[in-house]
């Protein structure tokens, strides 16, 4: 199986557009969002980056194994102590001969433990702030690489998430990826593309609690009707559908304008994300309600999807940063 969605055919992949990769990650979403991250993670930011930046060598030796579902990939920014501020990096690289030697600690990182290609982001110049830091591949077999405490997670519980511990980590000179010291702009362009993943899994989530919703309210009979019947239920139900299908079509924008190569696309990946996302919270709120006490059992699978979605509003950039990129691109327009 291909999991290497946006990996061109040459190396082995599908060779999808961005709507098309949009498209997959919603419906995989819409069954289990923990394989939507998954593979929204060993795409967007792990396989895209040795696309996007990767030398021929790289990627004859990471991207063909991603591409044909071999390994799992994973991408290694946030650390204990900074995650929003990613110019805060703690975890130090140094180069001694032919190797880079890595020091630090990586939190929430997913496909841990699973994984088997990893980008890990470390200072090798500390003089040069945000532009001091560069861009590593890695395997978890390399010397002084080694995974850490797996976190028990309020939800995708199927998919592992934990830490990686570098410690005298040996990284090969060649698995450099771009240029020493190209700052975060590796990173930023593989956020891009992954809000717009992220964005996705929240529609899926969001389509298959409607879908719990509809089928349960016309199942459920209360005062001699079913739930479906009440003016209540169907004002829920009509909203549920109407924010879905508006952040439905924010993501294909943003996938299609990336695809088009126009448009502003941190802006449009950041209104996706964060009106997906922030969109599915309200409507698996609204799934819980309409289900009821039921709605708070793990036998129905609201309850689920409920503990799902609540971190895609967290991960791969906060609501709150999503904000503070759209403010930032919409005052500039302005002037």
């Amino acid at each position: 199986m291909d999991l290497e969605l946006i990996v061109p055919e040459e190396w082995g992949g599908s060779g999808l557009d961005c709507v098309s990769y949009a498209i997959v990650i919603e419906e995989v979403a819409r069954v289990c969002a923990s394989t939507a991250v998954t593979l929204s993670v060993t795409n967007s930011v792990c396989a895209y980056p040795i696309l996007r930046f990767g030398t021929k060598e790289q990627k004859e030796r990471y991207l063909r194994p991603l591409a044909s579902g071999r390994v799992i990939g994973g991408f290694c920014l946030t650390e204990p102590s900074c995650g929003s501020d990613a110019g805060a990096l703690k975890t130090r690289a140094e180069r001694k001969g032919n190797r880079w030697i890595l020091n630090g600690e990586k939190s929430w990182v997913t496909n841990v433990q699973i994984g088997s290609v990893f980008l890990i982001f470390a200072v090798t110049d500390s003089s040069r702030g945000k532009k001091g830091i560069s861009a590593f591949i890695a395997e978890p077999q390399f010397p002084g690489f080694r995974f850490g405490k797996l976190e028990d997670k309020m939800g995708l519980r199927a998919s592992k998430t934990g830490s990686v511990l570098l410690q005298d980590c040996e990284i090969p000179a060649e698995n450099l990826l771009g240029e020493e010291g190209a700052g975060l702009s590796i990173p930023l362009a593989s956020l891009e593309a992954g809000r717009i993943g992220i964005a996705a899994q929240a529609i899926g989530l969001a389509q298959a609690a409607l879908e719990e919703a509809l089928a349960y309210s016309q199942s459920r009979v209360a005062f001699g009707s079913s739930l479906a019947e009440f003016g209540a239920t169907r004002s829920k139900l009509a909203d549920m559908a109407t924010s879905i299908d508006a952040a439905r079509l924010l993501t294909w924008r943003a996938a299609a304008n990336r695809d088009a190569g126009c448009g502003d696309g941190p802006r449009e990946s950041s209104m996706a994300k964060l009106f997906a996302t922030e969109m599915a919270q309200g409507v698996t709120y609204e799934a819980v309600q309409i289900h009821g006490g039921y709605g708070y059992s793990k036998e129905f699978r609201v309850e689920r999807l409920y503990r799902d979605v609540r971190v895609t509003t967290i991960y791969e950039g906060t609501s709150e940063v999503q904000r503070i990129i759209i403010s930032r691109s919409i005052l500039g327009q302005t002037g």
